[in-house]
């Protein structure tokens, strides 16, 4: 049996379209005894604004105009805090797409090319530059907290999803080496070969680019300063096997690097990561 319709809904959408709009959604929310977040869904859902207008629609030969250059929102189903982006009023239209595409991919360059329509070195120039404004930084962390707060996407994921950035490894999506081939006349010789992995077996939030070009394939991962930086500042919140996983890491970063001259003993982290019992069956391997 389907579930009632809220008869708060219907009041939330009377009130918004009787006010023709001016009606705060935050006012409403009081009126109404609901979240502000709520009634911002259902104001998208039930297409308020829409109904407000008359159903108005946009000539195809007038597309063009409208639009004015600007790049739509992500084609994905919109959050309440992203509804919220795209109304507010003290950024510009692409600030605002800048700030949803940059916390979908933490990485200013492709937000700020992807919003602005514009090319890589452009991009590469101003996207950092844009993530240094004020109201820009505020609008992200905004963003990037609500979505921290709701029961789907916990702190605990959002954590674990920055040490899958920080410490992603171009090999675990292809691999390289040389291979032996021979010439049309027979001849021995050792080619250079890369061949990339299934996109079936692989995390493909992690990639940011991979492009096929006259010398063949190449792939880009996400940058990873941010979420280093990220790690650092928030390293209290992580859960104890987190902050094992990301000290186990680091400490073979560093090994691999040469960045400390000393290495710690991390057998008391893989106890943490893997359990006693299994450290002790592959020690026996």
């Amino acid at each position: 049996m389907p579930r009632q319709r809220s008869p708060s809904r219907d009041e939330a959408k009377r009130m918004y379209l009787d006010s023709k709009g001016k009606m705060l959604l935050k006012d409403i929310a009081k009126a109404v005894g609901k979240q502000d977040t709520q009634i911002r869904r259902w104001k998208s859902l039930d297409h308020w604004d829409e109904e407000l207008k008359g159903n108005v629609t946009i000539p195809k030969d007038n597309v063009t105009k409208q639009n004015n250059g600007i790049e739509k929102p992500p084609k994905t189903e919109l959050l309440p805090e992203e509804i919220e982006t795209l109304n507010n009023e003290e950024l510009t239209e692409k600030q605002r797409l800048f700030c949803l595409y940059y916390v979908r991919w933490f990485n200013a360059t492709k937000a700020y090319q992807k919003a602005y329509s514009c090319d890589y070195f452009t991009a590469a120039a101003n996207g950092p530059r844009l993530l240094g404004n004020a109201r820009i930084k505020e609008e992200i962390q905004r963003i990037k907290d609500a979505k921290i707060k709701q029961t789907m996407y916990s702190t605990e994921d959002y954590f674990q999803k920055m040490i899958d950035i920080a410490y992603s490894d171009v090999t675990d999506y292809l691999s390289f080496g040389q291979e032996e081939v021979h010439d049309k006349n027979g001849n021995t010789f050792m080619m250079n070969v890369i061949n990339l992995k299934e996109s079936c077996d692989v995390d493909g939030t992690l990639i940011q680019e991979v492009k096929q070009g006259k010398d063949g394939c190449s792939i880009k991962l996400v940058s990873k300063e941010f979420a280093l930086k990220w790690l650092d500042k928030h390293y209290s919140e992580a859960t104890d096997l987190q902050k094992a996983q990301l000290e186990q890491l680091r400490a073979q970063t560093d090994k691999l690097t040469g960045n400390n001259a000393e290495v710690e003993d991390l057998e008391e982290t893989d106890d943490m990561i893997y359990g006693e019992d299994n450290k002790e069956e592959n020690d026996t391997v």
